[in-house]
């Protein structure tokens, strides 16, 4: 069986990893806001890095799957870019911002760009959604 007749559950499998990745962030993060323990527990954060983990094979998947070259694909490319700038905020807002408000601000920059992933993805354009207010 070839490995494209998988497409459709690797497609699948990495939309529900996204949704479950993004969820458990802000989850995390509203949680800590208020002041709660619970998002930094192991477990929870082990979790986060399971889900990560399979949410990176499942796009790895479908990239050898469709042979797309990440880096000849524009909105691929700037996919690629921001997801570091993720990781970076996400961290910045769950452990290291040290005052109140910079942790909302490092939050709410993350689920920005978190945003403006989703937002690529969906439109298949580097510019995402705000592609149809640039032309």
């Amino acid at each position: 069986m070839p490995l494209a007749d998988f497409y459709p559950h690797a497609r699948l499998a990495h939309i529900g990893l996204v949704s479950l990745s993004g969820t458990l962030f802000a989850l995390r993060g509203f949680a800590t806001l208020a002041g709660a323990r619970w998002p930094a527990l192991p477990a929870v954060r082990y979790a986060s890095y399971t889900i990560d983990t399979a949410l990176l094979a499942a796009a790895l998947l479908l990239l050898a799957m469709l042979r797309l070259n990440p880096f000849a694909e524009p909105w691929l490319a700037v996919k690629l870019a921001l997801l570091p700038v993720y990781v970076a905020l996400g961290v910045m807002a769950l452990r290291r911002a040290r005052s109140p408000v910079s942790r909302i601000a490092w939050f709410v920059a993350a689920l920005a760009c978190f945003g403006a992933m989703y937002s690529v993805a969906r439109a298949h354009h580097p510019l995402g959604l705000l592609r149809t207010l640039a032309t």
